[in-house]
């Protein structure tokens, strides 16, 4: 996911990182990785001699992709020997702010965050750009890239997170009938952007009627509260389109206690349980939005930035790193939840 080094860059670099390629060996034996593996990467990426201190947020552990990307960030941390100290958002940006006010206080060899929605955390994130802390962006916006200066931001396309999942289940019901989208946090740009996708697809199809576009901010009882009256006021419902799996999941609880499981339902993130619903029928269909790709990717990019020096632009790490995962499929659900298990994808 980072750029590669300059050639006299990296043969410095690589004096530094072969001292520590054994102690990476040795710290991911007892995570279960192949310390063959675990050497080269610390070859190539460089474990530093000193415990690195990095904080980290992300929207809420109360989903599981961002408890799935906690333990991601806390793995690789463990392998490039970065102490990871957590400031959970709890689904709500002004607690995720005052969280993140209270990282800005403190020192830190680099940070990663997750905002809960664009704009709500740019004071204090500036701040710790302008302390020299370099700052990786990760799923969503902290603010537009023009506005301030991150060391780089590692999404997925949500777009085409958003249309691949609405084509798949617009194909089944075969290009016409009545759909809803249940999206996450308004303000979340991942979130605004398979919005985006969704209409995309819908558009394309006069004889498709979206009923309801609301929003349940990726909390499980907001999305069952609304399902269960969405099932009231809608005899037929022929698909359905949730921006994470989660609330998929906790729709479907619904749909099955009221014997409405003739609707087809699509997610985003393919966490393993949606990965075992697709594979036993209760999800048509889901996409991978890597956590673990994302959360890992922004240790490696933290330590590149401190031990190597690795600057944003040519040469070094790319402003925007796209990091996407595939639509998940009977064919690939095994070899998706193996990647998931080892914090690969």
């Amino acid at each position: 996911m980072v750029g590669r080094f300059g050639h006299q860059k990296r043969r410095d670099f690589m004096k530094t990182a072969a001292g520590s390629a054994a102690a990476a060996g040795a710290a991911a034996a007892g995570l279960g990785m192949d310390p063959f593996m675990a050497q080269a990467l610390a070859q190539e990426m460089g474990r530093s001699e000193t415990p690195l201190r990095a904080a980290f947020s992300n929207a809420g552990l109360q989903a599981t992709w961002c408890a799935q990307g906690k333990q991601a960030a806390e793995y690789w941390g463990r392998l490039f020997n970065v102490e990871v100290t957590w400031f959970d958002g709890e689904l709500s940006a002004p607690k995720q702010r005052a969280a993140i006010d209270s990282m800005a206080g403190r020192e830190w060899d680099f940070v990663a965050i997750q905002a809960f929605g664009i704009g709500t955390l740019t004071d204090p994130v500036k701040r710790m750009i302008d302390a020299g802390i370099p700052v990786i962006d990760m799923d969503t916006l902290i603010a537009p890239l023009d506005q301030i200066d991150v060391h780089s931001f590692l999404a997925p396309d949500n777009e085409f997170m958003g249309a691949s999942v609405t084509q798949a289940l617009v194909d089944a019901i075969g290009g016409k009938g009545t759909i809803i989208m249940t999206q996450g946090a308004l303000g979340h740009t991942g979130a605004q952007g398979r919005a985006r996708g969704f209409k995309s697809v819908v558009e394309k199809y006069p004889d498709i009627e979206v009923l309801d576009e609301q929003p349940a901010d990726w909390d499980v009882t907001k999305a069952t509260r609304i399902w269960d009256s969405l099932l009231t006021k809608h005899a037929d419902i022929s698909a359905a389109y949730f921006h994470n799996d989660d609330m998929a999941l906790a729709a479907h609880n619904v749909m099955r206690a009221r014997g409405r499981t003739d609707i087809l339902i699509g997610g985003c993130d393919a966490m393993p349980p949606a990965i075992e619903a697709v594979a036993d029928g209760r999800m048509y269909a889901t996409v991978r939005n890597p956590s673990c790709r994302i959360h890992g990717g922004a240790i490696m990019a933290g330590v590149a930035a401190k031990v190597a020096g690795e600057t944003t632009g040519e040469g070094g790490i790319p402003k925007n790193v796209v990091t996407d995962g595939p639509v998940v499929t009977k064919n690939n659900a095994a070899g998706m939840l193996w990647m998931q298990k080892h914090f690969l994808i």
